[in-house]
């Protein structure tokens, strides 16, 4: 049952009868609390793709959500966002009746087109994270959040004027604002998680370059270096923004210049050949990048030596 293909759910009101609730009171935006929704066995045993927005704010005993090979429980409440098209699935323990409590924000692409949001939207990278990167809010955090939550359910829930559509945009930016705030304390607090994927990075990065999977290979990717680690290509390039100041990018190219300043300066290997170890098929790529990271072209950085 597993690998059938996901239920697609179009519109926020399909997912309200889906899940057995009212109708909703706006067709393009929708509150839901948690508590309201019911499980049945049927969505238990399937994978869902959704055509709109997804931010939910969940506490849960006995549910646990799979978003593509991630798997996260509730027992904790937790923060994660969904963009349009991503399949997740909601797996229900059968032996329990799970508690809920929380609540789930939908928003439908179309009830920001024309707003400033349809374009900043894009730039929160949270709703690339998997599920297992969600953030874990502070009860001071998550007080904001709900009072946000209750901003824009108000509004919807008023007469719809000229002025709703803006007014609810702007609350949902500054959700998105304050969560992204939220993660960078995230990202800095928890210390030991984050500190351990970057000891686990450098560890990845200095066993690839001491081996043969350069000239192999080539140089490793960004995608090749997250899926080693187990986590997202953006969640690992914050984590390192906010830890670092560099992304993963600059990171491997850090340790590609590391490298070959080691060659340049214990090895008598031309540039050419240099280049074809740091797994690159022509030098003049080698070279150029090299000047740009430091300011010298390799020959320069080499006669610094003699």
């Amino acid at each position: 049952m597993a690998n059938k293909k996901p239920y697609r759910i179009k519109t926020i009101s399909e997912f309200h009868k889906f899940r057995g609730l009212p109708a909703p009171e706006h067709p393009l935006i929708s509150v839901i609390d948690y508590a309201s929704i019911r499980h049945s066995d049927e969505s238990n045993s399937m994978s869902w793709l959704l055509d709109f927005y997804v931010i939910s704010l969940k506490k849960s005993s006995h549910t646990k959500f799979r978003y593509g090979y991630q798997q996260c429980d509730f027992d904790e409440g937790s923060l994660f966002f969904m963009a349009p098209n991503q399949v997740f699935r909601v797996e229900v323990d059968k032996n329990h009746t799970p508690v809920n409590s929380g609540w789930i924000l939908l928003i439908h692409p179309d009830f920001i087109w024309g707003t400033t949001l349809i374009k900043t939207i894009k730039q929160f990278v949270f709703f690339d994270y998997t599920v297992n990167e969600a953030l874990f809010l502070s009860s001071k955090e998550e007080s904001i959040l709900n009072g946000i939550i209750q901003n824009i359910q108000q509004e919807y829930q008023a007469n719809i004027d000229k002025f709703g559509k803006q007014i609810i945009s702007t609350h949902i930016e500054n959700l998105l604002s304050y969560s992204e705030r939220f993660y960078n304390r995230q990202f800095i607090t928890r210390e030991k998680v984050n500190h351990q994927i970057l000891e686990r990075l450098e560890k990845l990065l200095t066993d690839y370059f001491n081996s043969d999977d350069l000239v192999i290979k080539g140089l490793p990717s960004v995608q090749d270096v997250s899926e080693e680690l187990n986590v997202s290509q953006s969640y690992l390039g914050s984590l390192l923004r906010v830890l670092t100041g560099q992304n993963t990018q600059q990171h491997i190219h850090e340790k590609l210049i590391e490298k070959a300043k080691e060659k340049l300066s214990t090895t008598n290997l031309t540039i050419s050949e240099i280049a074809y170890e740091l797994g690159f098929e022509h030098s003049q790529s080698f070279s150029k990048l090299f000047k740009s990271k430091t300011q010298f072209s390799p020959l320069e950085f080499r006669q610094s030596f003699n």
